[in-house]
């Protein structure tokens, strides 16, 4: 047994074989205990109803190979000498190896959180989904900025200084993207304010249409001819916005013109038959019905209703009727429409 006598870099060669034993072994052991973990968190998940054991399991599966690994060199690593120096780099690369896994498992936290929530609320709430799904973003930002400021430390790095720089050079770039900076805020001010959400139909100048998605620079709207229309954030909230999705009922005022030659037991006949026209509608609540003017061309009406449905084609729909509901009622009462005319001016010189 002299061969395991024999010594190299400072350990014989039966501590590298128990060392080497022990890193398979751990090895192994961590990967066997990792499946049989997932394996039985997967049973558990398809009996339960619960989200407690899906996420754990999407945490486990996000446990990666080099943890492992470098989790088994450790073990082995205390059943032989090392020098101070290697000491100390194998805790840092331990350290570090710890907080990229913490990181991991946090990022599938966060993922397994705003994908549940996304789905849940996408249905019902658009601007609750793209909420979470900023809210989401910042928190992988935050997460990964403390792992990376802790390994950092852990190295040696004053992170004081550090910080102090990071807060000089951040005020520099905020300069320099201004714009992008102030299209992210406005995504923020859209998401949490909810001036509107995905789903709804809005009006910007002129143009018309279908909120699609709401991002961290801009917004898209699918509009009525087919195309797509791109805003930037920070421009759309400078706009005026029209919400149509919000309107719980539509104000429709017409007009209507008659005749000066009509006979004025006709004319006063005119705003009952206007208000008639309108309470025959279900969908529609009459408001007023007056005799408004004395036109160039036309005695004029003015008729006031409100849609009870915030749908362009109800709205269109029940004015065509009420349109042929008038035009049937004037023929009755031989009430004859007025149209526009021209007056010629003769000079006689």
């Amino acid at each position: 047994m002299d061969f395991l006598d024999h010594h190299y870099f400072g350990n014989s060669v039966q501590q590298w074989l128990i060392a080497f034993g022990v890193v398979i072994v751990s090895l192994l052991l961590l990967k066997f205990i990792r499946a049989l973990l997932i394996r039985r968190l997967v049973a558990m998940a398809e009996k339960t109803e619960t989200q407690v054991d899906d996420f754990l399991v999407d945490v486990f599966r996000k446990t990666r190979r080099f943890f492992v690994v470098i989790l088994a060199l450790y073990a082995g690593a205390q059943f032989i000498t090392i020098p101070a120096s290697v000491t100390g780099v194998l805790d840092i690369v331990v350290v570090i190896t710890v907080l990229l896994q913490v990181g991991f498992w946090g990022n599938a936290m966060i993922t397994f959180l705003v994908g549940r929530v996304v789905k849940a609320r996408m249905a019902t709430d658009g601007a609750s989904a793209t909420t979470v799904t900023a809210l989401g973003f910042l928190g992988r930002l935050i997460l990964w900025s403390v792992v990376l400021l802790v390994a950092l430390d852990n190295v040696g790095v004053n992170i004081t200084g550090l910080a102090t720089g990071l807060g000089i050079g951040g005020i520099a770039i905020a300069l320099a993207v201004q714009s992008i900076l102030g299209d992210l805020f406005a995504s923020l001010s859209i998401v949490l304010d909810k001036p509107f959400v995905i789903g709804d139909f809005i009006i910007v100048d002129q143009y018309l249409g279908t909120v699609e998605h709401i991002g961290l620079k801009t917004t898209r709207v699918r509009s009525l001819s087919g195309e797509q229309v791109i805003f930037s954030n920070a421009d759309l909230l400078k706009s005026r916005i029209r919400n149509y999705k919000r309107m719980f009922e539509r104000r429709v005022v017409f007009g209507v013109g008659i005749t000066y030659q009509t006979p004025r037991e006709k004319v006063e006949l005119v705003s009952r038959i206007l208000k008639e026209s309108i309470e025959k509608q279900s969908v529609a609540r009459f408001d007023r019905a007056h005799f408004k003017e004395f036109g160039d061309s036309a005695l004029t009406y003015e008729a006031v209703y409100y849609v009870k449905s915030p749908e362009y084609n109800v709205y269109m729909d029940t004015q065509q009727t009420i349109n042929l509901e008038i035009m049937r009622r004037f023929e009755e009462e031989k009430i004859e429409f007025a149209y526009p005319t021209r007056t010629l001016y003769v000079h006689q010189g």
